[in-house]
């Protein structure tokens, strides 16, 4: 194996084409420097300059490889100022796992946040719901999370980023579509229900049944996916309760009401991550999206 010495002592005679002016930049005489091209070609297994007693000139396999050597050299003296910035958090990857909802309000922001504060920070996504989330941070397969949970294991910690209200989404022909209407809870009696599944989308399917006195015999479908539900309110399937970040999916055929007498901001969404994280990019990123 041939060591960065020796790649050192190959550009500079390649560059000078003369080993006394090559030693002289490298502070060296020439045998010591005509053993290290000596050792380099040997390991390299092939050789890459031509020296005679009048000129020396690269061979083509030398051109090759003065090309590589120069990035070689390049990266070399760009490795110790990476690692420490990867040691101050500067540079590095931080993996978040995010829900489909989240996609509809703050991820967008929260990417440009990190982008303008943390440029040499790499983010990569990952889609998953809240339970993965959890088991994923546990497992350490991702650094963050953005998910929506009551509770977390005692080695999680959680912050609140965003809350919102929980609106109806209805087909347009709907009476409680009428704009003249102010749709009340007590208005969901006898509707057919497009719910979220208690098993999913547990987080979701707690508010609505907290919130709302829901007659499961009217429940058509039990859904994860808050598009679907939208999709399905489109094709007339019943009404569905939507986070209000929601309104920014264009259905055609389907409309967003407040619901009157529930006006809190009932829906949260929170970063997730591990209490015992050493990632040193992953606390600058929290300290961007959660200080």
């Amino acid at each position: 194996m041939y060591t960065l010495d020796q790649v050192r002592c190959f550009v500079a005679v390649a560059e000078h084409l003369h080993f006394g002016r090559a030693a002289a930049e490298l502070n060296m005489t020439q045998p010591p420097l005509s053993r290290q091209i000596q050792k380099l070609e040997r390991a390299v297994g092939a050789e890459l300059l031509a020296r005679d007693n009048r000129r020396v000139r690269l061979t083509p396999a030398g051109q090759q490889f003065l090309g590589e050597s120069r990035k070689l050299l390049a990266l070399a003296e760009r490795a110790p100022e990476g690692a420490r910035q990867a040691a101050a958090g500067t540079r590095g990857t931080v993996t978040i796992g995010f829900t489909a909802a989240s996609g509809l309000s703050l991820l967008g922001p929260l990417l440009s946040r990190i982008r303008d504060a943390e440029p040499e920070i790499s983010i990569e996504l990952v889609e998953m719901v809240t339970s993965q989330q959890l088991q994923a941070l546990e497992e350490e397969r991702i650094d963050l999370g953005l998910g929506r949970t009551r509770t977390a294991p005692e080695g999680i910690a959680r912050r609140l980023l965003l809350s919102e209200r929980l609106v109806l989404a209805l087909p347009s022909t709907h009476p409680l579509a009428d704009p003249e209407h102010r749709p009340v809870r007590a208005d969901i009696a006898g509707q057919k229900l497009i719910l979220h599944s208690a098993t999913t989308a547990q987080y979701f399917y707690d508010v609505v049944v907290k919130h709302f006195d829901i007659d499961h015999q009217l429940v058509q479908h039990s859904l994860s996916q808050i598009m679907t539900m939208i999709h399905l309110v489109a094709a007339g399937h019943g009404i569905a309760f939507v986070p209000e970040s929601a309104r920014s999916i264009a259905v055609p055929g389907v409309v967003f009401r407040p619901v009157e007498d529930l006006q809190e901001e009932v829906v949260e969404l929170q970063a997730l991550w591990r209490r015992d994280a050493s990632h040193p990019a992953l606390h600058r990123v929290l300290a961007v999206i959660a200080p």
